[in-house]
């Protein structure tokens, strides 16, 4: 199973995009899209690199809300999270 990271567009060069996503920037190929890309479009990205699919804002954006929630709950010590007691 492969997760999708939703990723903004913030640069467009061809068949090639520059993504940023959870603080992070990175290159990825748009050679799978379907459609047209333009800058502030979000895309889940694959795996290597790819564009897959693009997403709407909303929809991105409470996916990436959710995984920065993960993200910051993996970094508690065992014992540490929120369960109730």
């Amino acid at each position: 199973m492969c997760i999708g990271v939703p990723s903004k567009v913030v640069a467009l060069d061809g068949q090639v995009a520059r993504v940023e996503s959870l603080g992070e920037s990175r290159e990825v190929s748009l050679i799978l899209m379907d459609e047209p890309v333009a800058l502030g479009d979000y895309l889940l990205i694959q795996v290597g690199n790819f564009a897959v699919e693009k997403i709407d804002k909303v929809r991105a954006e409470e996916a990436l809300a959710y995984l920065a929630e993960l993200d910051q709950f993996s970094m508690r010590p065992l014992g540490q999270g929120d369960a109730a007691q």
